[in-house]
Parts: C-alpha cells; sequence; structure tokens
C-alpha cells in the first residue's frame, strides 16, 4: 500500500512562478535602474550608505516603472533601514553584486528589531550578493551573561506579496537569519545561509502567518532551526534544502499563545541533514492552546548522524527553564513520514511525545529505515495513534 499524495507544488507557489514569468515577459517594457552609487554610496566598508540606500529606495518605489535597484561589487556599510510599501512600481528588483555589512559595534544593530526590513510590499526581488551582520560579537556578550541586546534579524518581510529571493548569502547573523511574516506568494531559491553552530537562536528561515511560501535547494548552517514554521502558516513546500549543523527543520514551537492560528499544508521533500540536533521536528509546550498541526508529509529524507530524527515533542521546553507543566493542548494529526533513511547519533530515532489530552492521530510511517551505530535503533511512543507501511526500522511503536 503506498501512501503517495498528490504532491504536486501548492497553487501558491504556481502563483509565484507565474506572478515571475509575467514579469519577464514585461520586462521589455519600461525598466528604470537606480545605482546605488549615484546616491552616494561608497563600496569601501568604511562610509555609512544608509541613507543611500533609502534614498535609492524611495525612488524605485515611486517610480511608475519596473525598477532596478542595483548595488555594485563592494562592501557597503548600512544601518538598520525599512523599505516600506505601498510603491507605484509595479515590480522592484534589488539586484546585488556587492556585501552589505553592519557596523561593527553589535549594539548598533543590536537595539533594533531588524537589519533589512521590508513592510507592506507587493513584487519585490533580491538576487544576488551577500548580507554580513558581524553577530559573532553579540553571541559572545550573551556567552558571558552580561547585559546585551537581544539582536537584530538580517532579512524581514513583513505583511507583503510575490516577494523573490535568489542566491542570497546571508552570514553571521545577530538573530534569526530571515523571517516571512504575514506575507503571501514567497519564492526563496537558491540561498546559503551561514552561522556558528553555537550561535544563539540564529533560525535559518522562520515563516508565519504566511501562505503559499516556496523554500527550494537552499543550504543553511546554523546555531538554531535551519527553517522554522510558525503559527499561521499554510501552504509551505520545502524542497532539496541541506541542514547543518543546526536544530533542523521544525514546526513550532507552538501553544506559546492560548489562541494561536494552526500549521496546515506543509510539505518538506528531498532534505538532507547532517550532523544536525532534530531531523524532522514537530515541538509545542505543555500548555492551553487552540493551535493544531495537519496535513504535513515529510517525504525523502537523509539522516547523517543526527541526534534525533523524526520527533513530535509536545513537552517542550528547552532547558528544562519556566517549564508550564500543563498538557499541550495543541491538535496534532495527518502526519506522514515516507522514505526516511539514514543514521541517528542515539540509540532513540524515532520519538513520539505526544499530549495525554490531545494524542496524536493519523500518523504515518512508511519505508523509514534509521540505523544507530550501525545497528537496530529504538523508536518510543507516547499517546500517538498511527499505522506503518511497508519497512519500518527501527521496529514501530505504533
Amino acid at each position: 500500500m503506498s501512501l503517495t499524495m498528490n504532491l504536486t507544488r501548492p497553487f501558491g507557489g504556481l502563483i509565484v512562478i507565474l506572478f515571475f514569468m509575467l514579469g519577464m515577459i514585461n520586462s521589455t517594457s519600461a525598466t528604470t535602474k537606480y545605482n546605488v552609487l549615484s546616491f552616494g554610496a561608497k563600496p569601501n566598508g568604511k562610509t555609512d550608505c544608509t541613507k543611500a540606500f533609502l534614498m535609492a529606495w524611495g525612488a524605485a518605489c515611486a517610480s511608475a516603472d519596473s525598477t532596478i535597484i542595483y548595488v555594485p561589487k563592494g562592501r557597503y556599510l548600512v544601518g538598520s533601514m525599512v523599505f516600506r510599501g505601498v510603491c507605484k512600481s509595479p515590480r522592484i528588483t534589488i539586484s546585488i553584486d556587492g556585501t552589505m555589512v553592519a557596523p561593527l559595534d553589535y549594539r548598533v544593530l543590536g537595539k533594533s528589531s531588524n537589519w533589512l526590513s521590508f513592510e507592506g510590499v507587493n513584487g519585490v526581488s533580491i538576487s544576488g550578493g551577500a548580507l554580513d551582520a558581524k553577530g559573532p560579537s553579540l553571541w559572545a556578550c550573551k556567552a558571558s551573561h552580561t547585559n546585551c541586546p537581544a539582536g537584530a534579524t538580517t532579512l524581514s518581510f513583513t505583511n507583503s506579496k510575490n516577494i523573490r529571493v535568489h542566491r542570497l548569502v546571508s552570514v553571521n547573523s545577530q538573530m534569526f537569519h530571515m523571517v516571512i511574516n504575514g506575507c503571501e506568494n514567497v519564492h526563496v531559491q537558491g540561498v546559503k545561509i551561514m552561522a556558528a553552530g553555537n550561535s544563539p537562536n540564529t533560525d535559518g528561515i522562520h515563516v508565519q502567518l504566511s501562505k503559499n511560501v516556496d523554500i527550494i535547494k537552499c543550504s543553511i548552517k546554523t546555531g538554531d532551526d535551519c527553517i522554522s514554521i510558525g503559527p499561521g502558516t499554510k501552504n509551505l513546500w520545502i524542497e532539496q534544502v541541506t541542514c547543518g549543523p543546526g536544530h533542523g527543520i521544525s514546526i513550532g514551537s507552538l501553544a506559546k499563545d492560548l489562541k494561536e492560528e494552526g500549521v496546515q499544508n506543509v510539505t518538506v521533500k528531498k532534505t538532507i541533514f547532517l550532523g544536525s540536533q532534530n531531523g524532522l521536528r514537530i515541538k509545542s509546550w505543555a500548555r492551553p492552546s487552540t493551535g493544531f498541526v495537519q496535513g504535513v508529509r515529510f517525504m525523502d529524507s537523509l539522516m547523517v548522524n543526527v541526534q534525533n530524527p523524526i520527533v513530535i515533542d509536545q513537552n517542550y521546553c528547552p532547558h528544562n527553564l519556566n517549564c508550564p507543566n500543563q498538557v499541550s493542548g495543541v491538535k496534532v494529526r495527518d502526519i506522514v513520514y515516507e522514505d526516511i533513511r539514514g543514521t541517528s547519533s542515539t540509540p532513540v530515532a524515532i520519538k513520539f511525545d505526544c499530549s495525554a489530552k490531545n494524542p496524536c492521530t493519523g500518523i504515518r510511517l512508511q519505508n523509514v529505515n534509521l540505523t544507530y551505530l550501525k545497528k537496530a535503533a529504538e523508536s518510543s511512543c507516547t499517546n500517538v495513534q498511527g499505522k506503518a507501511f511497508d519497512i519500518v526500522r527501527p521496529q514501530n511503536c505504533l
């Protein structure tokens, strides 16, 4: 019996592709190019170019034409910037050949929520280039347990539509590298994210309150979740992502609030996890919640020396601090794991620790082959209902 579903790319992904195809067709019409050097930017890595970049954005946003903001080779020192819509330009492409660098003093960015923030925009593309947020000095501050700022997300999109990020490199973010919040029709492809394995809260890509998001062919090496999926995420497609070091691909943590939106229609396929803390994870705090996770497909994943290859944890409590010691209200249902293979670095390769009040239901395993030190691994099930099909190793406990 096969559990393979109709896993064509979600309708939202087709909308994104169609949008950009139309943009390419219309590229023969009027396109205005703005070079940041024309606005006073200096590619020496020392001159503050914040004003020049904001002026270039203002000019592009006010244009009635499709526009390109061009960032030539070089290093551009910029502080916190907000790129706001609504713009007259139907399409703004930020083409980057250089590197944007944050100030050396981590406190300059650390007091801001975001370094580069796009709010209320439509039809914005970012292509190429690198973002260096200079995060290690803030990480060192946090490691010394002194009074440190929380830090800034490197790149965020809020309440925006038809966004494309292609071939961007993000290194050493203070906090999250990329956040997609309240957005629709977002396509992220060929992005490389790098931070030290012990860097705190440096999630690669965080998605929440968004729908029709594709994350394709990305490499993510970080100190926290490679991809974290928050409440209100719908129609998310993740494919050909390599993760490690990091905490894996995680749905949650959920149950942060009593009333929160659920996560639904998520596909994760052709992923590779290299020495990560987790592989495919769903996590929620043990507290009341209206949240849920449903319609998730984990397909064709390779685990290489992963601590927790497959895990549902509804008693999530990092470092055993500030735990509510209640029962999770999050409902987890209709979750498929198919063609998951590789090695676990701990004896328990499959762990389903579900809520006593709301047991996990519709959990399905098919063609799973996970070993521990070249021998049989173990599985653990608590408050879970489901079925296994074809070959499942370790011996399933459903």
